[in-house]
């Protein structure tokens, strides 16, 4: 088992739906410390860079084991900057400061994700060979069924309104995309602008633990899956 991965955490300092959303704090420390704890805890990871425009967050980010070797430039770091950018940003960094097999970036953003969720997206990126992995939960809603949209004419139409499913058992299996893991071929991500452009496998979390943080709504929410112990199940290869 090779504990050489490096994993990446990219955390600017602006937050629009939450304010300084990646130093609130959940259960005790800081979200941004969530996921270098569990990077850490991983025994194929063997060391965590964070990439960040905060000095703030830079000298926590330390505080909790996690290395911060640069900053990241302000144009990669503003309300419309594409995350892929401080990706590639990321890559070019490494490739010039020694070798990166495999692009890891475990967003700060899902608290509730634990070291055999990492793992097994290693696994996975280990045994499949993908272009990328992706982390997914099962969706409560499906475009195929009972989900509207406003045309034009201020009328309602089903937004599948071209297969008509009677029953939610008929509708194929639908998933929602999470924060948990992104595993990819750095070159991929070098060369690409979507991750749907190569060949894609994904990782099912179990929905206690798929919740992506974007406002206070779901900061609460996480923290009450926390305290009342809903975050159980195990990672499954799709």
């Amino acid at each position: 088992m090779s504990k050489k991965n490096t994993a990446f955490i990219f955390a600017r300092k602006g937050s629009k739906g939450l304010k300084n959303k990646n130093l609130c704090m959940f259960n005790d420390i800081p979200l941004i410390a969530t996921s270098i704890k569990c990077a850490l805890s991983s025994k194929r990871i063997s060391r965590v860079i964070v990439s960040t425009d905060s000095g703030k967050i830079a000298k926590v980010a330390k505080s909790y084991g996690a290395e911060v070797p640069f900053m990241r430039p302000k144009e990669l770091s503003m309300d419309n900057s594409p995350e892929w950018e401080a990706w590639k940003h990321a890559i070019r960094w490494a490739q010039n400061n020694g070798n990166l097999e495999k692009f890891i970036s475990l967003p700060c953003t899902s608290p509730l994700k634990n070291k055999k969720d990492i793992d097994c997206c290693i696994e996975a990126y280990d045994k499949k060979k993908p272009d990328f992995v992706i982390t997914v939960s099962e969706s409560k809603r499906s475009p195929y069924f009972n989900m509207v949209r406003k045309k034009k004419n201020g009328r309602f139409e089903l937004i599948d309104n071209k297969n008509l499913y009677f029953r939610r058992q008929d509708i194929p299996q639908i998933f929602d995309v999470t924060t948990v893991a992104y595993i990819a071929r750095p070159d991929f991500i070098l060369n690409n602008q979507s991750i749907f452009s190569g060949e894609v496998v994904a990782v099912k979390i179990p929905k206690g633990r798929s919740i992506d943080i974007d406002d206070i709504h779901d900061l609460e929410i996480a923290k009450m899956y926390y305290k009342n112990k809903m975050t159980k199940g195990d990672p499954e290869i799709l």
